[in-house]
């Protein structure tokens, strides 16, 4: 007979919780690897690795050689990392993903709204009221071709 599943601890439901939602990435220009690896929870080396093996992610160098990361690059890393330990993709089955997502973002068409009319079938203020405006609007025309 089967001994019954003991049910998770809080605990452990609460950390497989946190570890699902990515971290909130800080309002800055650029990023050092470091920075990265400590957002995404990862070894620097596991970044490069990444670089190598994923077209969609390729920091900038600065001229010292140094990676500079926008939050794009933040931003695919996170997406990467969610990918292979949270989803269980392999390299080759994220990249995969990742190219098939890039495709419907690029053939994915804005929809078509109608355009927007200045001016409805019916004004919005009644005739007579733009009449007596117009009349006023004359009157003014007068008063100031005078002086």
């Amino acid at each position: 007979m089967a001994e019954p599943e003991t049910p998770a601890s809080p605990e452990s439901e609460i950390d497989s919780l946190i570890e699902t939602v990515p971290p909130e990435i800080p309002n800055r220009l650029f990023f050092r690897i470091g920075d990265v690896a400590e957002l995404a929870g990862v070894e620097t080396h596991v970044l490069r690795f990444w670089e190598s093996e994923f077209p969609k992610f390729s920091p900038k160098k600065t001229s010292t050689g140094q990676r500079q990361y926008r939050r794009k690059d933040v931003e695919a890393v996170l997406e990467i990392k969610r990918l292979l330990y949270t989803d269980g993709y392999t390299i080759a089955g994220a990249r995969k993903v990742l190219r098939q997502r890039a495709k419907t973002k690029r053939r994915a068409p804005e929809p078509r709204t109608q355009p927007v009319l200045l001016f409805s079938e019916e004004p919005p203020v009644k005739p007579k009221l733009l009449v007596a405006i117009k009349e006023e609007l004359r009157a003014i025309l007068t008063l100031l071709s005078r002086r």
